[in-house]
């Protein structure tokens, strides 16, 4: 038997992150295998001498460093891009061979999440597919709006408007009728436009409610104007100046969260919306859409067979994209490259116990992840130390963005749960041994670390940016374009797989694999 040389957790990024940037593993040296899996705090200084040295620093500092790799293993089974674009592929064919779209409740999803659960099932991972209910949405046909008066004019789907989630159908040629607006809009988020059925007082049946985003949710806003009589809603962007996701002037994407709306229901512009407001002003408005209360859908969910299973690491991607278009940034990069490091993780004698999630759902609000966390029972809830996710980690204008989890750029939200910081400086390190440049991004809520922080498990990842602007200051750092979207096809037919930047594919697969072996040989983990 050939005797198996192990290496500190240096080894781990320093050949991850040599992969990621397409160059030659580094030669590292060998340290004799320890009586117990895990080496002491105090590592040799023949493996500190690793390129990746100020990363091992920071790691140390995260309560890492003590793990252990067996080199062999690794050096044959390093996750590499190419192999990432694979799986991409075939989940462009998979949207292509089903009407476009991977959707939850689609064909295309189904299809998806049978050959990503074929591929584990191969691998040797126990697979469960949990099914779950959820309120389907769809376009029949695309959606049209247009001015008829003052002045003709047809506005452009996605770039003037979008039709929310869980919108009705209907035809609809009708005056504009303002909703309690606040124009010009205040310096926060304060507009009340349409969150109170009295807002409606006296709204004349069959117009069209124009309301302001505000205080309350778009379905409470679409539900009181249906109660009053309206044909149609359009919903417009509050106009508070921003970044990112800040920015409440940009183009209004919702979601009503339920098919309980029969009428149309669009989003638009801070821009538009006040153009619509000139009095005089009539639209026109069709909408054919499809909504089913109880479609059944389901996330995938793969086990290790190794590691102890009361200190499970959980890594996971959301593998359902919109209806729009095949999804292959958002969210086919993410749940490829989490593919491919299960395979190449799976026969891995793993300290800690691998998970793996391929999220259903997510696009309509988390439905697939929050199923899981809140069903676990508290005892199972209590294994899953720490949670990965990776959602959208190849956008054409990207930035290296990491999960805020300590809130040291105090924005947004608060902290994650203890050990979020941990999983941060993680990925900093690993950056900031590529010699990359990074930039924080908050807990929004907006992708399946929600439930996990909900339910107070640490939580971290990677994302490279969806519709939100590229500052000048990134496109200074990161290099693309200022002005434009981090992804221009976010939500769109021509998110496909044309739409990765073949850069970040790469720098953020090292990063998945790098965290994931890393954290699978811990002896410490940040929960």
């Amino acid at each position: 038997m050939r005797t198996r040389a192990y290496l500190a957790l240096p080894a781990v990024l320093a050949a991850a992150s040599a992969v990621a940037l397409s160059a030659p593993v580094p030669a590292l040296p060998a340290v004799p295998a320890p009586a117990s899996p895990v080496v002491s705090a105090s590592v040799p200084p023949v493996v500190r001498a690793v390129q990746a040295v100020r990363a091992v620093q920071a790691l140390r500092a995260a309560r890492i460093a003590r793990a252990v790799v067996p080199d062999p293993v690794l050096r044959r089974r390093m996750v590499t891009a190419p192999f990432v674009r694979r799986h991409l592929q075939t989940f462009q064919e998979i949207a292509d061979a089903n009407g476009g779209t991977r959707a939850a409740g689609t064909s295309g999803y189904d299809a998806s999440a049978a050959y990503v659960a074929g591929r584990l099932r191969r691998a040797g991972y126990a697979v469960t597919l949990q099914e779950f209910e959820f309120p389907f949405f769809r376009e029949i046909t695309e959606t049209t709006m247009s001015r008829v008066s003052p002045q003709p004019k047809v506005y452009t789907r996605d770039t003037d408007f979008t039709t929310m989630v869980y919108s009705g159908s209907g035809r609809v040629t009708a005056a504009v009728r303002p909703v309690d607006l606040t124009l010009p809009p205040g310096e926060v988020n304060t507009s009340t436009s349409g969150c109170e059925a009295g807002d409606f007082a006296g709204f004349p049946p069959g117009d069209i409610a124009l309301i302001q985003r505000g205080t309350c949710t778009f379905q409470v806003k679409a539900e009181n104007a249906q109660a009053a009589g309206a044909g149609g809603v359009i919903i417009f962007n509050e106009g508070q100046e921003g970044e990112g996701d800040a920015d409440r002037r940009r183009l209004l994407r919702g979601n009503l969260g339920a098919p309980n709306t029969r009428i149309p229901v669009l989003g638009t512009t801070f821009a538009i919306g006040q153009e619509l407001s000139a009095p005089g002003t009539t639209v026109s408005l069709a909408a054919d859409t499809e909504s089913d209360l109880r479609r059944k859908t389901r996330n995938v969910l793969a086990e290790s067979r190794r590691g102890d299973p009361s200190k499970v690491v959980m890594v996971g991607a959301h593998l359902d994209g919109v209806t729009e278009g095949p999804g292959i940034n958002d969210n086919g990069s993410g749940s490829a490259a989490v593919l491919e490091t299960a395979l190449k993780a799976a026969m891995l004698p793993t300290v800690n116990r691998l998970r793996f999630a391929f999220w259903g759902a997510e696009e309509l609000g988390l439905l697939g992840s929050q199923h899981y966390v809140t069903g676990l029972p508290p005892e199972e809830k209590a294994k899953i130390k720490m949670y990965l996710n990776f959602d959208m980690i190849a956008s054409p204008n990207y930035v290296y963005a990491v999960y805020d989890g300590d809130d040291s750029d105090a924005v947004g939200s608060p902290a994650g749960p203890p050990g979020s910081d941990e999983i941060e400086k993680f990925f900093e390190s690993y950056y900031t041994a590529a010699g990359l440049p990074y930039t924080g991004t908050d807990f929004t809520g907006r992708s399946d670390y929600g439930p996990f922080i909900a339910a107070g498990i640490p939580a971290g990842g990677l994302d490279t940016g969806a519709e939100g602007i590229k500052t000048a200051e990134e496109a200074r750092r990161f290099g693309g374009t200022a002005g434009t979207a981090y992804d221009p096809c976010y939500h769109q037919a021509c998110d496909d797989i044309g739409n990765i930047d073949a850069t970040a594919l790469t720098v953020n697969t090292g990063a998945i694999a790098a965290a994931t072996f890393a954290y699978a040989y811990a002896a410490d983990l940040p929960g």
